[in-house]
């Protein structure tokens, strides 16, 4: 097996991965009062831009596949309130030009938006089933833009991504599929794992 820069980083983020939990359950790892997450109020996160992250130069040569999902089989209603009760479907929500979730409905994808009715906070997820000849493209692109995150799942099965940012930007790659998930309230990557492991749940793994 060729290993290339992004099987590098994966293997080295699984590695860590695995050490931190071995330290802590030896009774390693010191025990420390979690930092409150700043606060957003609703005009901010209302003007806050997405993570600029540029999309792949490869043109396709092959044709997107439709995922065939709605929004409501993406996240169920029960799902997105086990999260934050606050949280309902955004009836306002189109995704912006030259985004990842405008490429993915693009692309014959799903793009689904919620709003905090309290805060404001609004987050995208989007499901896609790319182009077959672009997916490399993707994932390389995806390990220079963002950090590696083994806790979405097991590499090379998944291989998920994290880049912070006004809006903190996640990217999971499994099988044909390639899950987008966006907004201002992750801050860091436990801050959607939550979502993530239900989508997933959902999504159908080939």
């Amino acid at each position: 097996m060729t290993l290339t820069p992004r099987r590098f980083a994966l293997l080295a983020a699984t590695a860590a991965a695995g050490l931190a939990a071995a330290a802590a359950l030896a009774g390693c790892a010191p025990s420390a009062t979690p930092a409150a997450s700043p606060s957003h109020s609703a005009s901010a996160s209302a003007t806050a831009k997405p993570s600029d992250v540029p999309l792949p130069v490869v043109t396709p040569t092959t044709p997107p596949t439709p995922v065939g999902l709605t929004c409501d089989q993406v996240l169920t209603a029960d799902q997105l309130y086990a999260f934050n009760p606050n949280f309902g479907p955004d009836p306002d929500y189109a995704p912006k030009d030259g985004s990842l979730e405008k490429k993915i409905t693009d692309w014959q994808g799903v793009a689904c938006a919620y709003l905090n009715q309290t805060s404001g906070d609004v987050i995208q997820i989007a499901v896609a089933k790319p182009p077959s000849d672009v997916m490399e493209s993707l994932k390389n692109t995806a390990i220079t833009t963002a950090k590696p995150v083994p806790t979405y799942g097991t590499p090379p099965t998944v291989e998920g991504y994290f880049k912070p940012g006004d809006a903190g930007q996640v990217q999971i790659f499994r099988g044909p599929y390639w899950i987008v998930a966006e907004s201002t309230s992750f801050f860091e990557p436990g801050d959607a794992a939550p979502l993530m492991q239900s989508v997933m749940g959902n999504v159908p793994a080939s």
